[in-house]
């Protein structure tokens, strides 16, 4: 019987397959999602009205030009903020209602819509703009929300589409587009606004985004058994790898034994301590930078960029690396887990620490920040993924209030530290980094104690646990 099982896997492609196409597009969708929320956190620099620089007469035929081509607003600093955080209460607001519903509707219909009027609302952006300031509010809101549901509602793509011994590197394939986007947008903005305009910048990314959705209705589908282009050999293979996991229907989530469950609890806290640590390296690494390395903003938005490629480039190697321990019988399943997030949540501590140590160092700074984000997409193998493991059916849900909860550290988190830097700018970036340290291990602790990575009790098909 082992023979028989094994055979399949030797005659279906392994990274020229279509399931790991499929994860290719999914990584797409990232990477133009993140873009589409990340941009406007560089054009707001230049589509708010600034201080004229001595201005001379012979300047006002070419002010008159750049300004049809970058128009300029009357923004206050309360508003930009405003703005921009307008995306994100859009997107924590629809975590748990996608979470519930990706597991009972379609996951291409609510993928492909969703990427549809993200991408449509970025380009109503700077039209909205010349209208009035509460429309780009209400687009950013709407674009949230949609990216939200993109962000979420992919997870449950991999219930039905990922066999056991590849979900390390189907899921960190396809997430690690979300650190790939905000590389491409710190790179080719500023490009874009100099040579064509900031409103271009709004019109590509949402060209690129509609491109996607079309490509996303005609070459995806929830079901491999319903697939036509898929070969006989890989779904067979898929399905029979899942034939313990996966059913055609979904009970009633038992919200009362999640409720109980350590395993979720784990899961939950350590989104919270993943969060704490990439929203704050994500807001504040542009100014850790100015105040060390004092570099103009070209270098900087360079420098800045830099740690997101290395992380995309790490997170899709853990993925391949949790796989192989797996795939060759080197270590357990909650063993790979374990392992990996006590790497993303130890390493990114331990360079932090030593981050306000090496101001007189340029080259050390640029590395050590480098190696902040590349080695806390360890995470990815690790607790990112874990909720796969102990609850497929109900993966989706899962990762919705997990994500609620690494958004609730992220918000706590860039709050405490914009606290910290007004109050004690001398020793802040110290007490910055040692209280990542803190929740790292404190939530690492948590987790390697309580942590699971068998299908629990009330996640298994003949248990009929109501509300």
């Amino acid at each position: 019987m082992q023979m028989d099982n094994q055979l399949p896997r030797k005659k279906v492609p392994g990274f020229c397959s279509f399931r790991y196409g499929l994860s290719f597009l999914v990584h797409c969708c990232n990477v133009i999602t993140t873009a589409q929320r990340a941009c406007l956190n560089l054009t707001m620099v230049v589509m708010v009205n600034s201080t004229d620089p001595h201005g001379l007469p012979n300047t006002s035929t070419k002010k008159l030009l750049d300004n049809i081509k970058n128009p300029v607003y009357n923004w206050s600093p309360d508003i930009q903020g405003i703005i921009l955080s307008s995306t994100f209460y859009g997107f924590v607001i629809i975590q748990v209602p996608v979470g519930y519903f990706s597991g009972i509707y379609s996951t291409k219909k609510m993928i492909g819509f969703a990427l549809c009027l993200s991408s449509v609302l970025s380009l109503l952006i700077p039209p909205a703009a010349g209208i009035g300031v509460a429309w780009v509010i209400v687009c950013r809101a709407v674009q949230g929300a949609a990216q939200g549901i993109v962000g979420t509602a992919q997870f449950e793509i991999y219930v039905k589409w990922a066999p056991p011994l590849e979900r390390g590197r189907l899921t960190s394939m396809s997430t690690s587009g979300f650190l790939l986007g905000p590389f491409i947008v710190l790179l080719v903005t500023g490009v874009i606004c100099e040579s064509l305009g900031w409103p271009m910048v709004f019109y590509i990314f949402g060209a690129c985004g509609c491109a996607l959705c079309l490509l996303w209705f005609i070459v995806f589908y929830d079901d491999p058994k319903d697939h036509p282009c898929i070969s006989i050999s890989e779904k067979e293979y898929i399905t029979s790898s899942l034939v313990q996991q996966v059913s055609s229907s979904r009970q009633s989530l038992p919200i009362k034994a999640m409720l109980k469950s350590l395993p979720v609890w784990a899961i939950s806290i350590g989104s919270f301590t993943f969060f704490w640590s990439h929203i704050i390296m994500t807001l504040y690494t542009p100014l850790f930078i100015n105040s060390t390395l004092r570099v103009n903003i070209k270098e900087n938005g360079f420098l800045s960029s830099l740690p997101y490629l290395f992380a995309w480039i790490c997170g899709n190697l853990v993925g391949q690396l949790s796989d192989f321990f797996l795939t060759r019988n080197i270590l357990s399943v909650i063993a790979v887990r374990k392992l990996f997030t006590a790497a993303g949540f130890l390493l990114p501590a331990i360079f932090g620490v030593c981050l306000p140590y090496l101001s007189s160092s340029f080259y050390g700074i640029v590395i050590f920040l480098i190696l902040v984000s590349a080695t806390g997409s360890f995470c990815l193998g690790g607790v990112l993924i874990n909720g796969l493991d102990i609850a497929p059916r109900y993966f989706g849900f899962i990762k919705a209030c997990s994500t609620l909860s690494g958004m609730l550290g992220g918000l706590i988190a860039s709050t405490l530290t914009g606290l910290i830097l007004r109050q004690d700018p001398e020793s802040a970036w110290f007490k910055t980094f040692i209280l990542i340290k803190k929740i790292n291990v404190t939530g690492l602790i948590f987790y390697l104690i309580v942590a699971k990575a068998e299908i629990q009790d009330w996640a298994k098909e003949r248990q009929h646990t109501r509300l």
